[in-house]
């Protein structure tokens, strides 16, 4: 994971966002932030397991799909997959090493 404080790339009402291997934070104090930073490495493990691109592509149907069914842009993003999950365990220092290979499965 290489973290780089670039806040132009972070989009509008996030703190970070993850495209392996970079996590872009939108301010320095985010680099300290234990909770937060390991939200962005369980999305890193996500990436690898699904190969990047496919996940980026799952990412944004489910996205879409989310909207659609709860007509808000923010309830469909924190119901997407990946994200559930991260935020489910981001407080869980030891979740990536018991985690279970393509566990985001569990929150579709």
């Amino acid at each position: 994971m290489i973290l780089l404080v670039i806040k132009y790339l972070t989009p509008k009402g996030f703190r970070g966002i993850t495209v392996y291997p970079f996590v872009f934070l939108k301010d320095k104090k985010d680099r300290e932030d234990v909770v937060m930073l390991n939200h962005e490495e369980i999305h890193i493990r996500q990436q690898i397991e699904m190969l990047i691109v496919p996940f980026f592509l799952w990412y944004f149907i489910e996205y879409l799909i989310r909207w659609m069914q709860y007509k808000n842009r923010h309830t469909a993003y924190r119901n997407i997959s990946f994200e559930r999950e991260a935020y489910a365990n981001e407080k869980d220092p030891g979740y990536l090493q018991q985690r279970f290979f393509w566990n985001f499965l569990k929150y579709v």
